[in-house]
């Protein structure tokens, strides 16, 4: 598994193939913020919906603060997902770094 920050994370996801965006944070959460085209998919639900994801892609999991991203990213690793990166630091962190109108909680 990488870890990026969100700088590095943004430019990754600029890139002409960028990654999938898979946000496991809960409902309330991503109703509140998120990053745009993001899946949804909350961690509760990611074993038995990681089929949704195309695993040849890579992914970057996605929570508010990085801890529940890194345990997704752990178990898509887990499931056989080749290229998985935690945005470290989570949606705070983006919000901080990169998107500062986004709204926080």
């Amino acid at each position: 598994m990488t870890q990026l920050r969100p700088p590095a994370a943004k430019a990754l996801l600029d890139a002409p193939v960028p990654p999938q965006v898979l946000d496991v944070r809960e409902a309330w959460e991503v109703e509140r913020c998120g990053i745009a085209s993001s899946i949804w998919i909350p961690l509760g639900q990611l074993m038995a919906r990681h089929a949704e994801l195309d695993s040849s892609r890579a992914v970057l999991v996605v929570c508010h603060h990085g801890i529940r991203s890194w345990h997704a990213a752990r178990l898509l690793e887990n499931l056989g997902f080749a290229s998985v990166i935690n945005l470290a630091g989570g949606v705070e962190a983006w919000a901080r770094e990169v998107e500062p109108t986004m709204a926080r909680y």
